[in-house]
């Protein structure tokens, strides 16, 4: 061998090559593996994807002598396999958020029902009809889990869902797929039907004064022997991670929130319901703090849920309630008080305390009563996005094309309009320069985006436009506005008076009808003075 070729093979020998992935049936063989592999810090196949083979592998259907399918056996090995699924789940401290993201309601509505069967809760048992305090700890949490589960699911199958873009035809994919689909429809009609029973068992849960405890992977070992041997440990009260009266009633008191929340579109007295279960979330939280290991609670999307409460249940006569702007735009939408939420929106471009896309779901709930034939509500459309479009412009963000559109039709009422939320929406005393100069930077390019002069000098005349715009770049303007419009020549020469102007009346009689008509009588003194744009100029270059 060369000494070539001798390094080329021992460059490539040296390479780290990637450890292989640790297949489902090695679990089964070795005993302790799964502890192992679970404590590793990237364990590759990752928890979840363990879950999804142990099921997948355990409710395989079997195949008779006679080539008849049958459902899959109860044998050892199975009932092994969904052991080892249930052993990962609470390795992951059973953490509904974490499983509800990565496992298919299928996949976790078996997993839960096999939690349900080791915990000895008889297969058909109605769970509004027994009595949580009379459980075993393990057992009631493993009910709540199931019953927790079963209305989030409820509450997640509301929300519209972004169609995943199909890839190439693949018959044996699509009829997968498809079969999934059914299975989880059967599985949410199931669950839709038994939602109030649902419901029931987690406001019994409330009144429980006892801290309950989930299984683990020592517990569900123990379940596992033999009945003789287990000596009544996982009856105990000892038994399993601990979780405490404050951190379990926070988290069933979210979901109820949650389930009666989505009531609430069909029965607005329900809101009530889900405002009290989500302010006693946020007191739970703050009692229980950062010490929960198991207690996860997503705080902005239950700061949500508070806000859209608060205004949803208001009354007319809380003022504490009506301070808020939701609350104010809210009752604006719905009484049609169009004009204050106009005043609403301008006050927040000062203050800037509306999230940007509250304000842009108001412009489109607009929007929508315009399209269906509201035309009193058109001019408003164009009022609150102009504010927005302002608000956009000072937090340097692009100018959406819903103002591009309402501007295709400039007008002296709408210019008017837009000087005024740039006014209102500066306070140039204590403006930064950068605010500064993003509002001139706008103003000017409204000017170049005009076609009609009269609304050029309305804007270039204006108190604001004076302030913002330095002199060098009022020059630079009309040098883009004299390329712009050849046909216009900026000279220096200023014009003091429009009666001034000779040969008046000879530049009248050249016009036409239509060109009176189309620029109107400011236009016709622009353009009779072709020298100059007279009022542009005057203003920019006073004498």
């Amino acid at each position: 061998m060369s000494a070539e070729a001798a390094d080329r093979e021992a460059a490539t020998s040296s390479r780290p090559c990637t450890p292989p992935q640790t297949s489902w049936f090695e679990f089964l063989l070795e005993e302790a593996l799964l502890e192992t592999h679970l404590k590793k810090p990237c364990p590759d196949p990752p928890p979840v994807q363990l879950i999804v083979q142990f099921l997948e592998q355990a409710s395989k259907p079997s195949v008779n002598e006679q080539n008849q399918v049958q459902p899959p056996p109860d044998n050892k090995r199975n009932r092994i396999l969904k052991l080892l699924a249930l052993k990962v789940a609470a390795h992951l401290k059973w953490d509904l958020d974490v499983l509800d993201k990565s496992l298919s309601v299928p996949v976790l509505n078996m997993l839960l029902n096999e939690l349900l069967c080791i915990s000895k809760v008889p297969p058909g048992t109605k769970h509004v009809d027994v009595d949580l305090s009379s459980l075993p700890p393990t057992t009631a949490m493993a009910i709540l889990l199931y019953n927790r589960w079963a209305i989030r699911t409820i509450v997640q199958s509301s929300f519209p869902v972004k169609q995943v873009k199909p890839g190439p035809p693949q018959l044996s994919v699509m009829n997968q797929i498809q079969q999934e689909k059914e299975l989880t429809e059967n599985i949410l009609k199931v669950l839709k039907e038994q939602a109030a029973d649902s419901i029931l068992v987690l406001e019994a849960a409330l009144k429980l004064n006892k801290d309950l405890y989930v299984h683990t992977i020592r517990t569900l070992d123990l379940l596992a022997m033999e009945p003789g041997m287990v000596n009544g440990e996982t009856e105990s009260s000892t038994a399993g991670l601990k979780i405490s009266t404050e951190e379990m009633q926070c988290q069933v008191c979210y979901d109820l929130g949650a389930v009666y929340f989505q009531q609430g579109s069909t029965n607005a007295v329900v809101y009530e319901n889900a405002k009290e279960k989500f302010f006693r979330t946020k007191e739970l939280i703050s009692k229980i703090g950062s010490s929960s290991l198991h207690c996860t609670i997503d705080e902005k999307r239950l700061a949500g849920y508070c806000q859209a409460c608060g205004v949803l249940t208001s009354s007319s006569n809380s003022t504490s309630q009506q301070s808020t702007p939701y609350s104010q735009i809210h009752c604006c939408m719905r009484c049609g008080n169009y004009q204050e939420l106009v005043k609403i929106f301008l006050e927040d471009n000062i203050t800037r305390s509306l999230p940007v896309q509250f304000r842009q779901s108001v412009l489109r709930e607009l929007f929508q009563k315009a399209q269906q034939g509201n035309d009193a509500v058109d001019e408003i459309c164009f009022r609150i996005c102009t504010c927005n479009t302002v608000c956009d412009v000072m937090q340097g963000r692009a100018i959406g094309i819903q103002f591009n559109q309402l501007f295709l039709k400039p007008n002296k009422e709408k210019i008017d309009f837009l000087l005024e939320v740039c006014s209102r929406s500066i306070n140039l005393e204590h403006a930064s320069e950068s605010l500064k100069r993003k509002m001139a930077a706008f103003l000017k390019n409204m000017c170049l985006s005009l076609e009609d002069l009269q609304l050029v000098f309305m804007i270039s005349s204006h108190e604001l436009f004076i302030t913002l715009l330095k002199d060098d770049e009022r020059k630079l303007l009309i040098d883009q506005m004299r390329k712009r419009s050849p046909r216009i020549n900026l000279c220096t020469k200023p014009v003091t008076s429009f009666y001034d102007i000779p040969a008046l009346s000879e530049k009248l009689r050249i016009l036409n009808i239509q060109s009176i008509n189309k620029i109107g009588f400011r236009g016709i003194y622009v353009f009779c003075h072709v020298e100059q744009l007279v009022c542009f100029y005057l203003h920019l270059n006073p004498v």
